[in-house]
Parts: C-alpha cells; sequence; structure tokens
C-alpha cells in the first residue's frame, strides 16, 4: 500500500524534527569522529611531559593550553583527510567500518573540506600563539601522514607504518620547540623513541586485524607474512627502542628517577615482546599468540615513559 508524505506525518506534531535525519549533535559526533580523537590523545600525551622537560619545571598554562589546542587541530586535520584518502578501504574493514565515511555520516566532500580548514587554521594558531618553528613542525607532520604515509607508503610497502609512523613522532618536537623556540637532541632521542615504538606497537594491532588488511590489499606486514616474522621484527625493533630511550639520560639533565623508569618500563616492554615471539612459533592461531596484550601495553609504556620524563626536574 503506498503510504503519503502526509499520512507519515500524521500524529507528529508540527515542527518535530523528522525521526530519519541526523540532528544537530549526531552531526557535530560524526565531525569529532573524524578527527580519531583515541588517537589523538596519546599524541597530546607525548606533547605536554616534553613541555615540562623542557621548562624544567612547570611551562605557562596558556602556553600548554595553546600548544594542546593547535596540536589536536592539526592532528585532526591529518586524521580527517586520512579518512577521506582511505575511505575505500575503510569499507572493508571491520576496524574501521563504523567511521563516518564508511557510515555516509558525513560527505566526502565536507570532510575533505574539514580536514583543510582544520590544517590552515591549526598552522595559524600556532603561529600566532605559540611559534612559528612548532607551526612549522605540525604542518609538516600533518603532510607527511597524508602524502607520505597514507597516499604513498601505505598500499605500496610491508614497510609502511616503519617510515609512515614518523608523523607521530613529531608532537615530541612540537612540546620541545613550544617553550625553547628551538630544536635540541633531547626531543631528537624521544622523537626516536616513539619511531622505533611504532612497529611493535602497530604491528601487534596489525596482527589482530591482519585479514582486515588482506582483504583491504594493504600490504601491512603481519598480513604479508607469518606471525613468527612479524614477532622477530617486533623484538629487534623493542630492544633498539628501550636502548634509545635510555639516551635521554647523558643528553639532557636528568636525574635518577627517569632512567630508573626507562629501565623498569623497558624490561617490562621487552618481557611482553619476547613472550609474543614464543607464543608465535610454529601457530597463527590469535588466541594462542594474544598480538593485543603487547599492543595494550604499549600505550601504557610510552605515556608512562613520557610523564616520566615530566616528573623527573621536579625530584632535582
Amino acid at each position: 500500500m503506498h503510504v503519503s508524505a502526509v499520512d507519515q506525518n500524521i500524529g507528529r506534531r508540527s515542527g518535530e524534527p523528522d525521526p530519519g535525519s541526523p540532528s544537530f549533535l549526531d552531526v557535530g559526533k560524526a565531525y569529532v569522529a573524524l578527527t580519531k580523537p583515541r588517537i589523538i590523545e596519546l599524541l597530546l600525551l607525548t606533547t605536554v611531559p616534553v613541555m615540562f622537560l623542557a621548562a624544567q619545571g612547570v611551562p605557562g598554562l596558556w602556553l600548554v593550553v595553546a600548544t594542546t589546542v593547535g596540536g589536536y587541530l592539526s592532528a585532526g586535520s591529518a586524521n580527517a583527510l586520512n579518512c577521506v584518502v582511505d575511505a575505500d578501504i575503510d569499507t572493508k574493514m571491520r576496524r574501521t567500518s563504523r567511521r563516518p565515511l564508511v557510515r555516509h555520516q558525513v560527505s566526502t566532500r565536507a570532510a575533505l573540506v574539514f580536514g583543510l580548514i582544520l590544517g590552515v587554521v591549526s598552522t595559524l594558531w600556532l603561529g600566532l600563539l605559540v611559534n612559528w618553528l612548532s607551526s612549522g613542525l605540525a604542518l609538516t607532520a600533518n603532510v607527511f601522514y597524508v602524502v607520505g604515509y597514507t597516499m604513498i607508503l601505505k598500499r605500496r610497502t610491508s614497510q609502511n607504518i616503519v617510515w609512515g609512523g614518523a608523523a607521530g613522532c613529531f608532537p615530541a618536537l612540537i612540546g620541545w620547540t613550544a617553550v625553547t623556540n628551538e630544536l635540541a637532541w633531547a626531543p631528537v632521542v624521544l622523537f626516536l623513541v616513539i619511531f622505533f615504538w611504532t612497529p611493535p606497537h602497530f604491528w601487534s594491532l596489525a596482527m589482530r586485524y591482519r585479514e582486515d588488511y588482506s582483504a583491504a590489499d594493504v600490504p601491512m606486514l603481519p598480513s604479508v607474512t607469518t606471525s613468527d616474522v612479524v614477532a622477530r621484527q617486533i623484538v629487534r625493533y623493542s630492544w633498539v627502542m628501550v636502548a634509545t630511550s635510555l639516551l635521554l639520560w647523558p643528553v639532557t639533565p636528568t636525574g635518577w628517577f627517569y632512567p630508573v623508569a626507562a629501565v623498569v618500563l623497558g624490561a617490562v616492554f621487552l618481557v611482553e615482546a619476547h613472550g609474543l615471539r614464543s607464543r608465535s612459533r610454529g601457530t597463527e592461531d590469535l588466541t594462542v599468540i594474544k598480538p593485543m596484550r603487547l599492543f595494550h601495553f604499549s600505550n601504557a609504556y610510552l605515556a608512562f615513559l613520557f610523564v616520566a620524563a615530566a616528573i623527573d626536574p621536579f625530584l632535582r
């Protein structure tokens, strides 16, 4: 039976919104989701502690606010543009199937404009309210993530996250330059810590979702080789990461707290990495390998390591 639009509206009060159309709040949530807030949380957690280390104490509150807001806008821009470029493969992966473009909550054009506007605003915000060095570093990270990783590396090489992950290392540089307006060896060391941390962190997650990457034809390492090979690579990067984290002690003035924390956290990370390696021998059963154990600890490791760097100046 045909039902007219008038008939469908019978019983609905005048001025009442169409229940089938998204509310203003729903649209707002969709745009926020484009920025990938959970990823940005970790980026900001590697920005603010470095500001404390650079200031050798408490940096100015306004400077911290301006830097974190600018950092969020810049990372949000990169993530929104990443959603635009990767919309075709996001539809094929369980992990990304609820993103706004996949669910048609935001149009491709609107997401593109949104991402570009955030990029412009973040560049001006950081330049005018923090300094232009920090602004330039944020813009470089944005461009490298969108063009270098998303558009060039991600679909072409199994080493995509190794080099593409460098974009996520820039917050260490931005946090330092926001306070000092110059680069130094300390933020470079922390940049390298994140660089070597990224493969173990992301590959353990990709092991869990390797079928997704295979379905999307993305050559993430766990989708193109065995879990045993991936685990060996994770162990190698983990050792280099821990060794690099200890370089901060002689490179910048630190007391006893940071090196002790780095050794303890690093030891636990290595135990987890070697445990993954041991469980990966001769099996592809993820219930045995348990890659998410290392993934979840890797988040805690990076957070606690950077917080230790921030606390250290107060204990000397």
